[in-house]
């Protein structure tokens, strides 16, 4: 099944084009490591599931392309086609000449309805041209105004035009030191419109990923490509085919939909985090070997100490006997720092696949107790290597990783809110302080049901 991206705002435009630029240096590349046959396959339904022929000579991303300036969009397709493998589709972008003004409002109230149909019919435009449609991926950010307001905006309309279809949304985390002031305001808006509408949000922090990009990738001068080029690489470690255990000797037919269905059992939990190991350089893999007991052992740990990367680990996070896990994370009895899952999805990719020992992801420990432990986990495989690794792993985690993050933008967003800072900006483009009340509840109803795991 095929895969509709919808990038939104200067942030998902850029991400996407590295996502798809990432996915062609993988097919093309010749570090497959697997037979011939295999890696046939894997070419075949990537293409299937990323892009469409369309007659030309290079693949088309399926994939529309939305901001409301045309600077980074016309940036975004040149780049593309100067890559000579891959190129957008000609009618598949829309833009204007003026911004959102880094307004959540200005994005969702005024520019949303105004250009509904327009954007939509690009969007159905796209989906007609798949012979199976898996559902829509979205990448925006959730501190500007068009990636967030648009964005929120664009995924309601996309849940009442394909109701039967799974939207995932790939939201960017805002750094802690932001430069948008009202970035609180526009996050705590963004989260709580997407829960509504949204199958599940993949979060990414800046701050994580600027981190790998300076003490994984060992980058001295840290550009917004070289962050979006390892957002990239992390995506595309699960989103290209794989084996899952029910599909037997064929490659997975819908990512997105086996993903809702593994890692979302309840709508109250929809936040999924995504880690993903070994990140290192191009240049220092010749002098790298790596064990599937090695990387498992990291991986397993960066999950239940909530690590985001497998430097700085700490390892003296246990898990609490299974017996004595109390509903409070609050509770004396369990670690503050213990990451509880709700659903974990392993992807390994690489050689000897298949003598990977998984038994420690299995831990009931690991997990809320109201889910069977063996229904809380699952693993996708492939022999085919991704991106020059020999061997890589990646957890995609529906668990409490987000708690502290979430609590300290909404906190922020509270502040201001008290205070009624900037709400003007706000109620001129119709959100009404009940509106920011509402998102404020939303999320204080997240917070408490996945503290409560």
């Amino acid at each position: 099944m095929s895969i509709v991206t919808v990038q939104l705002g200067q942030c998902g435009n850029q991400i996407g084009h590295e996502v798809f630029n990432a996915i062609c240096s993988d097919v093309h590349g010749t570090h497959g490591l697997c037979s011939q046959k295999e890696n046939e396959s894997y070419h075949d339904a990537c293409k299937e599931r990323f892009f469409c022929e369309e007659g030309a000579e290079v693949p088309v991303a399926r994939a529309v392309l939305v901001d409301m300036e045309p600077k980074v969009i016309s940036r975004t397709l040149s780049m593309a086609v100067r890559s000579g493998y891959w190129r957008y589709s000609d009618g598949s972008h829309f833009c204007q000449k003026q911004g959102s003004g880094n307004n959540w409002a200005n994005g969702y109230s005024v520019h949303g309805p105004r250009h509904k149909e327009a954007i939509m019919n690009l969007v159905q435009t796209e989906a007609e041209k798949c012979d199976r449609l898996g559902g829509f991926f979205i990448i925006m950010s959730m501190a500007g105004g068009t990636g967030s307001g648009l964005g929120a905006f664009v995924t309601q309309c996309l849940r009442d035009a394909f109701p039967t279809s799974f939207v995932l949304n790939h939201v960017i985390w805002p750094y802690g030191t932001g430069e948008v002031i009202v970035q609180n305001y526009n996050s705590v808006l963004t989260l709580s419109h997407l829960y509504q509408s949204s199958d599940a949000l993949l979060v990414h922090e800046n701050d994580v990923i600027h981190k790998v990009c300076a003490q994984l990738m060992h980058i001295k001068q840290i550009s917004f490509r070289d962050v979006n080029q390892v957002l990239a690489h992390q995506l595309g470690s699960v989103f290209q085919p794989a084996y899952t255990a029910a599909g037997g000797s064929h490659y997975s037919r819908n990512p997105l939909g086996d993903l809702m269905e593994k890692l979302v059992p309840h709508p109250e939990f929809k936040m999924l985090g995504l880690r993903n190991i070994p990140q290192m350089p191009e240049n220092s893999l010749a002098y790298s070997t790596f064990s599937w007991p090695g990387l498992l052992k990291h991986l397993r740990q960066m999950l239940i100490a909530n690590a985001k990367m497998e430097e700085g680990i700490d390892w003296q996070v246990r898990p609490p006997p299974r017996g004595s896990s109390i509903p409070s994370s609050h509770s004396t009895n369990k670690p503050l720092h213990f990451n509880t899952s709700i659903a974990n999805l392993v992807v390994l990719r690489g050689k000897d696949v298949h003598s990977a020992d998984l038994g420690s992801f299995q831990d009931p420990s690991l997990y809320t107790l109201w889910l069977n432990p063996q229904d809380a986990f699952n693993v996708w495989k492939t022999p085919r290597a991704f991106n020059k690794y020999e061997k890589s792993a990646s957890l995609v985690s529906n668990s409490q990783f987000l708690l502290k993050p979430l609590d300290y933008i909404v906190g922020k967003a509270w502040n201001m809110f008290a205070s009624k800072a900037y709400i003007h900006q706000y109620t001129k483009f119709g959100i009404e302080e009940e509106d920011f009340l509402d998102s404020f509840t939303a999320l204080e109803q997240v917070l408490s049901s996945y503290t409560s795991l």
